[in-house]
């Protein structure tokens, strides 16, 4: 008898042992698609109104957890993406975009998420627009020159780059195992990339004026520069998705990947493909809106083909509000991009940064279930190194929370952040406070509002030394409460200048 008991106990230590083992090696593979421009109004799950079918997102927003008060760092694109990839407000470091042919917007101590999970063993991806700049090599100032509005503007043509070594200061150096995309679609080089290479050396120059396709709505938004011969701008977005449904298929289900997909649409050039075109009510933006959402459902459907669907988190959100076309779409169609609130991409008005947010985590997260909870894309990275048991460095991700106990549904002290800061360019700043928004001067505004649009809602400019909206009951900001709660701009103003001048906004983090 004394004997039985010493093996039954052996068996249950061992036990014990190996749940212990599970628990502490378990790592759930990993896909954002970071879609580009995309309007909180654009995904038909959380806008019964608009006039663009979103079948696969929607689906992936049954299966998992939507959020309808989540925001980018920044209302423009490279700020928010340097803050999903580090967890730290982009304002910290810069507030402009990466422009063509420009410096990295990372400093070499940045610790990225990819770098943390590939030290615990993932294999990580960077597929699609990566705009976050490249250490690129001159042989001698622009030679080019072209007028835009009125101005004279240098470009680098191809004869002024070296070509001859790889390019550093990218995705591989920031801890992407792999790289392939096109850089950024709307500005030079126009060519593919595959790692630190390009697949075809770019000879010629793009004339902005004179792309050489049809285009049904808006600009091309081109910038001039080098191109690879017949670079086709309507082949970008097929191909992508076609890279990455092979990278997808080429894993090793025994290791752990994290897959960064970022699209190039429906940024402009509003550029849906043939067999797209006309499937939306909201004219050619719908229809590559349309698009977008397909390209989503290839991935989804990448993952599950290959037995990967059960045991990856899928994250889908975007980098900002939609582009100012949209004011022109919803006269026009009736399809607002913005949704309820106010403003668009630039703004830090709430629909220059309200964007579409949805994670699936299958037997973790309640499928079909809804969060009103603020959060920031900031605080994906401090969530996915909780999930997976990783280290984050000391002063890394210095404004990411952990949102790991409300996708699972436990109990928590709400609300889980402080304070959430919005803001784009260096003048006018936003602070999210539970339901209190503040922002630090009489307008929100980046992006010139058309009157016409502001008597469709029935928006009126205020006269004011600064902004307080109760957001529980006024998301599109129309009623300003600045002078009748001085007690709380005071609080909101504190919090805002301790964020700035400290360098971090979570304690948990320092």
């Amino acid at each position: 008898m004394k004997h039985l008991n010493i093996i039954l106990s052996l068996i249950l230590l061992l036990g014990y042992y190996s749940f212990g083992q599970e628990k502490e090696t378990y790592k759930p593979n990993i896909v954002i698609i970071y879609a580009d421009d995309m309007g909180y109004g654009d995904l038909h799950a959380q806008n019964p109104d608009s006039k663009i079918p979103t079948p696969n997102l929607d689906q992936l927003a049954s299966e998992g957890m939507r959020f309808t008060d989540a925001h980018s760092s920044s209302g423009i694109c490279s700020p928010s993406r340097f803050a999903l990839l580090t967890g730290t407000y982009h304002w910290r470091r810069q507030f402009s975009i990466v422009g063509a042919f420009g410096e990295p917007f990372f400093d070499k101590s940045d610790v990225t998420l990819p770098q943390v999970l590939k030290d615990i063993g993932y294999q990580t991806a960077c597929i699609g627009k990566w705009h976050l700049g490249w250490n690129w090599k001159f042989k001698n100032e622009p030679s080019g020159e072209v007028k835009q509005s009125g101005k004279k503007i240098g470009f680098y043509r191809p004869q002024d780059i070296d070509w001859s070594q790889s390019i550093t200061g990218g995705p591989l150096d920031r801890g992407f195992d792999y790289y392939f995309g096109d850089g950024t679609i709307n500005f030079p080089p126009y060519a593919w990339i595959e790692n630190d290479s390009f697949i075809q050396l770019p000879k010629s120059v793009m004339d902005s004026d004179n792309v050489g396709f049809d285009i049904e709505e808006g600009k091309w938004e081109f910038r001039p520069g080098p191109k690879v011969e017949g670079w086709n701008p309507y082949e970008v977005l097929p191909r992508l998705t076609k890279k990455t449904v092979e990278w997808i298929r080429r894993q090793d289900n025994k290791k752990p990947f994290f897959l960064y997909f970022a699209l190039p649409s429906p940024h402009a050039p509003i550029i849906p493909n043939e067999e797209f075109k006309g499937k939306s009510a909201a004219g050619p933006y719908g229809d590559f809106m349309f698009q977008t959402d397909w390209v989503a459902g290839e991935v989804l459907k990448a993952l599950k083909e290959k037995g990967l669907e059960e045991n990856t988190i899928v994250i889908f959100s975007a980098d900002n509000g939609p582009e100012r076309y949209a004011f022109e779409r919803a006269e026009k169609y009736g399809h607002f991009s913005m949704g309820k609130f106010r403003g668009l991409k630039r703004d830090v008005w709430e629909g220059g940064h309200h964007v579409p947010f949805i994670v699936k985590w299958p037997n973790h997260i309640k499928p079909g279930s809804v969060s009103k909870e603020v959060i920031s894309q900031v605080d994906i990275m401090g969530t996915l190194a909780s999930i997976t048991n990783a280290s984050l460095p000391s002063k890394a991700a210095p404004d990411s929370y952990n949102l790991t106990p409300l996708l699972l549904g436990k109990a928590y002290s709400s609300p889980l952040r402080e304070a959430t800061v919005h803001n784009t360019f260096e003048e006018i700043w936003g602070l999210r406070k539970g339901k209190w928004l503040y922002i630090n001067g009489p307008s929100g505004e980046h992006s010139n509002m058309p009157e016409s649009f502001k008597e469709l809602r029935g928006y009126e400019d205020f006269e004011s030394d600064g902004l307080l909206f109760d957001m529980a009951i006024d998301s599109e900001q129309t009623n300003n409460l600045y002078d009748q709660y001085p007690e709380i701009i005071l609080d909101m103003q504190g919090i805002l200048e301790r964020y700035q001048q400290q360098g971090y906004s979570v304690e948990s983090r320092q």
